[in-house]
């Protein structure tokens, strides 16, 4: 025993087509009788396969069920992928209502994995897609026998990602609303924002007259404010926090045209900007029955700010 050598084969990997001349007669056909090698290499537990199941006018090339009993589709093509394949992959998932998708190719294109990659992203968290290579080998004289190879799968954190995805478009979308609306009413009580569009953003801004000093609508969550925003010196800070400290040497008459108290924010914590606001805690983007109230308050307290600072911000030397 201690003479003898272990011999280790080399595995050779041959043109798909000498393994399986036709891909539907003979491919398919394999895969229907082995389901467990492709459910080994992906880790999904694939039971039941059936070929050409119908999908409206159309047939899928095995339809299986995962361990829950859920429908899954897998489309084979022994070539590069291309977009007709992909498009069935997508046809198929929604028609047979799968939950898992599989998509077998020879050759997986770069691009056509960032496709599968950005589904696994984009869709809910029970939608699974899968990116498999397939190969054929032998090591010496064996027969040949497939080889999968998982390019693409679905994963955790991507979907975690996906669904942060959605919820920051959604807040974008609602962002438009609320200036679309809080703009239109605004034209008809003040100029300041006439020249302004709708933003994604949570704030938009119109000059005061001074390079980098804004007035300033934003909202968030689950509040708003009015306010100056004070950015005129980028370079040192030190210009925008005696802009500041002029105005606030006028607090008082400020606050008395003004009607009410303001929020004197010099944010001497490192910051190079300063501000002077008007909160409102009340309501907010995540509370759209509040907007027509806020948006009026907004714009009321948008032109007392503007009167009670435009004219003493002119006088300021800057």
């Amino acid at each position: 025993m201690a003479n003898e050598k272990q011999i280790v084969g080399r595995l050779e990997t041959v043109p798909i087509r000498q393994a399986f001349k036709g891909e539907a007669r003979d491919f398919t056909t394999w895969l229907e009788s082995h389901i467990e090698a492709l459910s080994d290499r992906v880790g999904v537990a694939l039971s039941n396969p059936q070929r050409e199941v119908d999908a409206g006018d159309f047939a899928v090339d095995l339809v299986c069920e995962d361990s829950d009993g859920r429908p899954v589709i897998i489309e084979n093509q022994l070539e590069k992928t291309n977009h007709d394949h992909l498009g069935k992959l997508l046809t198929y998932l929604v028609n047979r209502d799968a939950s898992t998708a599989i998509w077998i190719a020879t050759e997986p294109r770069p691009e056509h994995q960032k496709v599968v990659d950005w589904l696994n992203e984009s869709t809910p968290a029970d939608i699974a897609f899968y990116l498999v290579k397939v190969e054929a080998v032998r090591v010496g004289d064996s027969p040949l026998a497939p080889l999968f190879t998982v390019v693409s799968r679905p994963d955790e954190k991507a979907k975690e990602m996906g669904e942060k995805k959605k919820e920051w478009a959604e807040r974008h979308y609602k962002r438009l609303d609320f200036w679309k609306s809080l703009l239109a009413k605004a034209l008809g009580k003040t100029r300041l924002f006439s020249a302004i569009s709708p933003s994604r953003y949570h704030w938009i801004g119109a000059g005061a007259g001074k390079s980098g000093v804004t007035f300033n609508f934003a909202i968030l969550n689950k509040k708003a404010q009015v306010e100056l925003y004070i950015d005129h010196d980028r370079e040192t800070g030190k210009g925008n926090k005696a802009i500041f400290d002029s105005l606030h040497a006028e607090q008082a008459a400020i606050e008395k045209d003004f009607g009410e108290p303001l929020s004197w924010e010099r944010l001497d914590d490192g910051t190079r900007a300063c501000r002077i606001a008007k909160y409102f805690n009340d309501g907010g983007l995540a509370k759209p029955d509040t907007w027509p109230g806020l948006q009026d308050e907004m714009i009321n307290a948008m032109i007392r700010l503007e009167r009670a600072l435009k004219k003493r911000l002119e006088r300021v030397q800057a």
